[in-house]
């Protein structure tokens, strides 16, 4: 005689980069043990797999490639993700900073988030087409998952803002001509980069230095000195603290 079969929720929410319409699932003991064990070996790499392979088994819209998300969205998503799967709200430890007789309180606070309240920011003056002359125009896209592989395979700072530059240009217009990232060679892209002035290459970096992020204001006043204390929490990391 077999086991009865669990009916599973489903949730439907919009990306807020891509605009995507997602239904997904949430995730089973299974992938949250997998995802447990990954955050216990304290490899980002292993992190970020388990991630990726959770988020395409719980995704039931056809046609999504996680891989081509933009890695905000990844962020936006897993968040939302956890929220359905183990519970809307997480309880997190902040040390607090104010300095009482010329010494730090120390105390430790404890607040609860809610991750539905979670938002992503992204600044409306920004802007993803960057003159860099009277005819260059680039155009970028935000930096998508698949990235974060190929930079786990950079050791250097300057590798890895240049992979993600290149992987990150979507057009380059000179005026006449539109030529596509995806159809350009990474040396050809790398040679076109390293013949920009610093300022113009300064522009580029501006627009990655000013990506969306996931953020939450958090009040709390602290029980030992009674200071108040506001903060903003960004970055899907700093939600698990």
């Amino acid at each position: 005689m077999a086991l009865p079969k669990i009916d599973t929720p489903t949730y439907e929410f919009t990306l807020p980069l891509s605009q995507k319409k997602i239904s997904f699932r949430p995730f089973l003991v299974k992938e949250q043990k997998n995802l447990m064990m990954a955050m216990e070996a304290d490899d980002k790499e292993t992190i970020e797999r388990n991630i990726k392979q959770v988020l395409t088994n719980c995704t039931l819209t056809s046609g999504i490639i996680i891989d081509d998300l933009p890695v905000t969205d990844i962020e936006y998503y897993f968040i939302n993700l956890r929220a359905r799967s183990v519970g809307e709200t997480v309880e997190n430890k902040y040390i607090c900073t104010n300095v009482v007789d010329d010494k730090q309180c120390s105390n430790k606070m404890e607040v609860s988030i809610n991750l539905l309240d979670i938002n992503v920011e992204v600044d409306a003056n920004a802007k993803n087409e960057i003159e860099i002359n009277d005819k260059i125009i680039i155009k970028l896209k935000y930096p998508k998952f698949s990235i974060i592989e190929k930079l786990a395979e950079k050791d250097s700072a300057v590798e890895i803002a240049f992979e993600i530059i290149i992987d990150s240009i979507e057009s380059i217009y000179d005026g006449e001509q539109y030529y596509y990232g995806n159809e350009t060679s990474r040396e050809e892209m790398m040679q076109f980069l390293e013949s920009l002035s610093q300022e113009q290459f300064s522009k580029l970096e501006d627009f990655f230095e000013n990506l969306p992020k996931l953020n939450k204001q958090i009040d709390m006043k602290c029980s030992k000195c009674g200071f108040d204390h506001s903060m903003m929490i960004e970055g899907l990391e700093n939600f698990f603290a």
